[in-house]
């Protein structure tokens, strides 16, 4: 045991990885529906870890920390810049107030109790469940004109509000939101029916009867079927074909043609097709089976349905698409022939694929068809992200860099030191430039995976270094703040979602399923977005959530500056 410790004093780096392996495995256990999830387990068990007196230099926290903020930033720039302008503006205005009323419920709440610098950044980023804002507020701490020992003691009682607060955070968000938010906007029942019928709504296609625009992700499906039916006439064009499935309400295309002498041809509007001759169908799978009949029996002609179907995520960016497109106005374009739309994500949050979605630029969307359709299709629209594990390092090493840079700036008002700090700026950068490549798409890519390894793994790395460099005082410091700290963090997470889902229902007239996704958004609390989807058994909550989260993570990271200033 000895040998243990003194190694992991001599290669500190050990330890970390120790605490985060631990940690990531706790995170994921669960008892029915609780967990403490990832980062409150790498917390604890770094606490644990740090027990052994081990020390880890300065610097290293703030590079994973860095590397998370930037790709925070990167994630939800988009949808952030893209926001400001247009029928965002509603909710990007709502997730501005609900950000402005944590903070000030949050300040009164520390006032009341007395608190602290540390004590009210801590309680800030645990009741509002805002992990960033443990890094912002020291890096914030740390420029105040206070004696070192003070700004200490402030540093380190940050991590333990964070985990005495972040619980009830987490569950009470979900609860708030997921059952009695639904009670406050007129009952479960009440709401579940309303979210039914929006959900309908926007289902409802203007343009087709077509009522293929459905959100499950159902793959298309290609079909051979010989054409004999006496219904099916001496010979109908594809156009003609297809015209009468859009008749029936059934989305289906011509894909291949075997004519009855064997050639193989590709199909075309005015080509004709005659009895004997054998064709491809492709479109949901429910549409095609109710076409058997009409067309013929299915037929396994292998040579015929040998041919390359592509699913491809194209990043829209094209400025063929007007502000305001929506799925169905999309998909009645020529150059859609072919072409299903199967998935829509937006700043990493999948949304519903519904008639009436609206599509902004910086989303992602999945097609899926033969490949001749989807590389016609996919440069109409934007910019097709092939699968790569390529990262843009110059782009990431020097936007942050650049953020570092101008973060660092101090201004001093009233004798008070005002800057962003590095972190700030880091995620700056990160929304400027997450921005601009949705401008110009041939640079700055950075792969899903690694913007998830950057955020998740940098986080947890820099929540590892804070837990473990804050183990020997941590014991203490849960006995300085006491158990009323438990009681305001109640306070701070409860008041002002209860005050959002009534000021989105009274002022800002939101229907009630995206009331709740957008108070969850402006809240950066995908737990209970969850909640509250599984309550409503429906993803449409998500349409609130993804710009309100794009201004919520800015702000309530930004606001990790902010209850410092206003503390000291």
């Amino acid at each position: 045991m000895e040998w243990f410790v003194e190694t992991l004093r001599t290669y500190p780096s050990l330890a970390i990885f120790l605490t985060i392996g631990i940690g990531f495995y706790i995170g994921k256990l669960k008892f029915k529906s609780f967990s403490l999830g990832t980062v409150t387990s790498v917390l604890l068990v770094g606490v644990l870890v740090g027990q052994l007196d081990i020390a880890i230099p300065g610097p290293v926290k703030s590079v994973f920390f860095l590397l998370f903020l930037f790709a925070i930033g990167y994630s939800v720039g988009p949808q952030f810049f893209n926001s400001l302008r247009g029928s965002g503006l509603k909710q990007v205005l709502f997730a501005v107030v609900v950000c402005a009323i944590v903070l000030a419920v949050t300040y009164v709440t520390a006032l009341l109790f007395h608190y602290g610098p540390g004590e009210a950044a801590g309680l800030f980023s645990g009741a509002q469940t805002i992990s960033a804002v443990i890094g912002v507020s020291s890096d914030t701490i740390q420029t105040l004109g206070a004696s070192a020992a003070d700004k200490k003691a402030w540093v380190d009682i940050i991590p333990v509000c964070y985990a005495v607060t972040y619980i009830f955070g987490t569950i009470g968000s979900a609860y708030i939101l997921g059952v009695i938010g639904p009670w406050m906007l007129g009952g479960m029942k009440k709401v579940k029916q309303q979210t039914a019928e929006l959900a309908a709504q926007m289902n409802q296609s203007d343009i087709t009867n077509d009522p293929a625009f459905i959100n499950a992700n159902r793959p298309m499906v290609f079909r051979a079927y010989k054409v004999e039916d006496p219904k099916f006439g001496e010979s109908r064009t594809v156009a003609e074909i297809e015209k009468y499935m859009a008749d029936q309400g059934r989305r289906i295309f011509v894909e291949r043609i075997r004519q009855d002498n064997g050639t193989i041809v590709e199909p075309a509007p005015d080509v004709v097709v005659k009895p004997g001759y054998t064709v491809v169908l492709s479109g949901r799978r429910e549409f095609i089976i109710e076409d058997e009949g009409w067309i013929g029996t299915e037929v396994d002609d292998a040579q015929l349905l040998s041919f390359p179907v592509e699913k491809v995520d194209v990043l829209l960016t094209s400025k063929n698409l007007k502000r305001g497109t929506t799925v169905e106005s999309l998909r009645s374009q020529k150059f859609m022939y072919g072409v299903v739309i199967t998935r829509i994500q937006r700043g990493g949050v999948e949304i519903p694929v519904f008639a009436k979605t609206e599509l902004h630029p910086g989303d992602t969307v999945t097609l899926n068809g033969i490949a001749k359709d989807v590389d016609r299709a996919a440069p109409m629209l934007g910019h097709v992200d092939k699968p790569t594990n390529v990262t843009d390092m110059i782009f990431v090493g020097l936007g942050i860099f650049i953020g570092g840079l101008i973060g660092a700036i101090t201004i001093h008002l009233g004798g008070i030191p005002i800057s962003l700090s590095t972190s700030g700026g880091a995620l700056i950068a990160g929304l400027v430039l997450g921005w601009l490549r949705t401008k110009n798409p041939t640079y700055g890519h950075i792969p899903q995976a690694s913007v998830w390894l950057l955020n998740n793994l940098g986080l947890n790395l820099f929540i590892a270094v804070i837990g473990i460099t804050s183990g020997p005082s941590f014991i203490s410091g849960l006995k300085e703040v006491g158990p009323g700290l438990f009681l305001a963090g109640i306070i701070a997470t409860t008041l002002p979602l209860l005050i959002s889902v009534f000021i989105g229902a009274k002022l800002f007239k939101f229907h009630p399923a995206i009331n709740l996704g957008c108070v969850a958004g402006s809240r950066t609390t995908t737990a209970a977005l969850g909640a509250i989807e599984e309550s409503l058994d429906s993803p449409l909550p998500a349409m609130g959530y993804t710009v309100t989260y794009a201004v919520g993570n800015t702000l309530l990271i930004l606001w990790g500056v902010v209850i410092v200033l206003l503390m000291a």
